[in-house]
């Protein structure tokens, strides 16, 4: 059982307890509990504090609805300043007067890792948290608070549930933003292994930059200048940029070593090749492929992940990353880096059928079989994957079996809706799309329908369909708060950003309406980014 396979496991159970109230409640800082309690000096601290910033930002919205949207945020930060305690950065209330600039707290080792957090009060089977593209950005991890009583002036004391977390690489969020429920978390009682883990890894990846800078050491450099490549350049290295030559020929020396499998050797060529350019992304592919082959996967996927980072369509490096993390388990991971290879390029069938043996692992049969079949259809040739397709389907039990899963009831829309948010979720979006057409054709004012389908064609950048379906929504649903707010992102996608902000003040004033106060402030946030876009267009115009 890999550890987000555990950790779902674990929220589930903690789901049932929240019900009856049976839940672990530890007083010690930096122990883990799933209730917190704040009350009498800690919480005066916290109402002065927010008090402050209600009078700093009272030109903006209410003195009392300022002071209750920060208590929340507050409230939330506490709990998780006392369960990480010195892992992460302390609460500077002088410092984050000003704004904490999307990112609550970091890492104490390492201030580049930012960790969010999300407060909300409600029933904990119908609250979600919200979280923008900016935050998955720029945090590895949104930890996610529940309030049991409601937030006011007044209130002499706090239970908090710590409902869970999300590592940010598992949201798949490109613009605006994106909700989700309890159920859709982790167990909070793996955040501090979590980040304890990401720590290591980057420790463990400097750790080996900085001995291997050490080892290539003078003699290293010699027997360098005496192999056969760097004796055929020699005339060459007259004539022109030495950093430029010394890239070149590092990067011959690693690619030599790489061919004859020593794979040491050509990490350390790929290394000084990229002390000189690092922003080659290609030699980052190769490097990590002799980590890889090292059975040094996790240093491998920091490769892949920087070549991706340097070229964003790098089917190859998504490829190879979800081969490393299908090494360690990981297998969901895996599938969304093989549906990212698969998005950049759907020709290729080796990333169908690393697909498919994820989807083995974790019990998803009928995925399996989808991708065994589609790999065989781009490469006939491919045995191995008619032996694990059979495989699946004896799993299922028959092919017959597999047909009727797929057809589903075909009267039922929100079946078909169902089955396009799950595929969805694992990046399939033209699968998503055809499912959620099937269930606009049983029912053409599903709106919702319409709204997912439209969010999937936004996924695939194909702007003018998602402002179609979105148009729809709206049509059936003038109300419909979200559906203006991905429509505005749609029209900034097509470069329209009139159009873009009308839609985003038409979602500002419904979420005010509403109540919902943060996405009311993100909106406007993003209603001013493009004025001033579009102030500056003018003057350059």
């Amino acid at each position: 059982m890999d550890w987000i396979t555990l950790l779902r496991s674990l929220q589930s159970d903690f789901i049932k307890r929240l019900t009856s109230g049976c839940l672990l409640h530890c007083e010690t800082e930096s122990q883990y509990s799933e209730l917190t309690i704040i009350s009498g000096e800690r919480l005066k601290s916290l109402r002065e504090f927010c008090w402050q910033m209600a009078e700093k930002y009272k030109r903006t919205s209410s003195v009392r609805d300022v002071f209750i949207n920060n208590l929340k945020g507050k409230l939330g930060e506490e709990v998780v300043k006392e369960r990480l305690a010195n892992l992460i950065t302390e609460v500077d209330y002088e410092k984050r007067f000003g704004g904490d600039g999307k990112v609550d707290f970091t890492l104490t080792s390492d201030p580049t890792i930012g960790i969010e957090v999300k407060s909300r009060h409600g029933s904990f089977d119908k609250i979600r948290w919200t979280i923008s593209s900016e935050e998955v950005e720029k945090n590895v991890v949104v930890v996610c608070i529940l309030i049991q009583e409601e937030v006011n002036e007044a209130q002499p004391e706090y239970h908090l549930f710590l409902a869970g977390f999300l590592p940010t690489n598992m949201i798949k969020l490109r613009t605006g933003k994106i909700s989700f429920g309890i159920e859709q978390l982790l167990y909070g009682g793996g955040l501090c292994c979590y980040l304890e883990q990401i720590q290591s890894s980057k420790q463990k990846t400097q750790i080996y930059h900085d001995h291997q800078q050490e080892s290539f050491s003078k003699q290293t450099k010699e027997q360098l200048l005496k192999s056969p490549i760097y004796s055929d350049t020699q005339s060459y290295l007259h004539h022109h940029n030495r950093n430029e030559d010394l890239h070149w020929l590092y990067l011959k020396l690693g690619n030599e070593c790489l061919e004859k499998r020593e794979y040491e050797a050509a990490i350390i060529n790929y290394t000084q090749a990229l002390e000189i350019n690092p922003d080659a992304s290609d030699i980052y592919y190769k490097r990590g492929l002799a980590h890889y082959y090292l059975e040094d996967y996790e240093v491998a996927i920091e490769d892949y992940t920087q070549a991706i980072h340097l070229t964003a369509d790098n089917a190859k490096a998504y490829n190879r990353r979800g081969l490393a993390r299908y090494q360690l388990g990981e297998y969901e991971a895996a599938i969304e880096d093989y549906t990212q290879a698969i998005r950049i390029n759907p020709n290729i069938a080796i990333a169908y059928k690393n697909r498919a043996d994820a989807f083995y692992q974790i019990g998803n049969n009928q995925g399996a079989i989808e991708d065994y079949t589609h790999a065989i259809r781009i490469n006939p040739d491919y045995a191995l994957t008619y032996k694990n397709r059979s495989l699946a389907r004896h799993l299922l039990g028959s092919e017959q079996k597999a047909k009727q899963i797929i057809r589903i009831d075909i009267h039922d829309a929100v079946a078909y809706k169902n089955r396009g948010n799950s595929r969805s979720d694992l990046g399939d979006y033209e699968g998503a799309i055809a499912d959620y057409t099937q269930a606009i054709e049983i029912n053409p004012s599903y709106a919702d329908a319409y709204y997912n389908r439209g969010n999937a064609h936004s996924d695939l950048g194909n702007y003018e369909e998602a402002i179609a379906d979105y148009t729809r929504v709206i049509e059936i649903n003038p109300n419909y708060a979200d559906a203006y707010y991905n429509r505005a992102n749609a029209r900034f996608g097509v470069g329209d950003k009139p159009a873009a902000i009308e839609d985003f003040q038409q979602a500002a004033n419904f979420y005010w309406k509403e109540g919902k106060l943060e996405e009311h402030k993100d909106t406007r946030e993003r209603i001013l980014e493009l004025q001033i876009e579009e102030s500056i267009d003018i003057l350059n115009f």
